[in-house]
C-alpha cells in the first residue's frame, strides 16, 4: 500500500517545503519495513474558478483523479475529529492489512474541501480546533505520516 499526501496548492521553495520533504523522505525510507510500498506527495493546482463552490468542486475532481480506486481516503478539515498519533498509525495499518492499494491524506485549498469528498472519506481529521496555515499543515501532516510509520515499526520516535 502507498501512502499519498495530496495537497491543493503548491509550496514555494524554502524552509517549509524542505522540512515537509524531509519528513516524507524519512517515511519513505522506513515504509518498506512495515509493508508499505512507498510514500509520496501529489500537489494539485488551486482552481481559478470565480465562485468558492465552483473552486471546491473543481479541486475535488482533481483530487479524485489523483487517487486509485479502493483508496482509504482521509481528509484534513478543521471540522474533523482529533485523534492520537497511535490511532492514526493504527488506521494506516488497518487499511494496509485490509489490502487497500493506497492511503490518501488530503489537505484542501484556501476554500476548504468540497462536501462530497467528506461523504466519500473514511475519516475526517483535524489538527485541533485552531486554524493553521497551509504550509504548517503540510509539515504537520508529513511529520504525522513519518510518526505513523515509526509507530508501525515499533521505533521509539513516537515517544518523542
Amino acid at each position: 500500500m502507498r501512502l499519498i499526501l495530496i495537497t491543493v496548492g503548491r509550496l514555494k521553495a524554502g524552509p517549509e517545503r524542505e522540512l515537509a520533504a524531509r519528513y516524507i523522505e524519512r517515511a519513505r525510507t522506513a515504509a518498506r519495513g512495515v509493508g508499505l510500498t512507498g510514500v509520496e506527495t501529489r500537489e494539485i493546482e488551486e482552481s481559478r474558478a470565480r465562485r468558492t463552490e465552483e473552486r471546491r468542486v473543481a479541486e475535488a475532481l482533481a483530487i479524485r483523479a489523483r487517487i486509485p480506486p479502493g483508496v482509504r481516503l482521509v481528509l484534513l478539515d478543521e471540522r474533523g475529529k482529533s485523534i492520537a498519533s497511535e490511532a492514526f498509525a493504527a488506521d494506516i495499518g488497518k487499511a494496509r492489512d485490509a489490502g487497500a492499494p493506497a492511503y490518501a491524506l488530503v489537505i484542501g485549498g484556501p476554500d476548504g474541501l468540497d462536501e462530497t469528498l467528506g461523504l466519500e472519506a473514511g475519516l475526517v481529521l483535524a489538527f485541533g480546533a485552531m486554524t493553521w496555515p497551509h504550509q504548517l499543515v503540510r509539515i504537520m501532516a508529513a511529520e504525522q505520516i513519518y510518526r505513523a510509520v515509526t509507530i508501525l515499526a515499533g521505533h521509539p520516535y513516537h515517544r518523542a
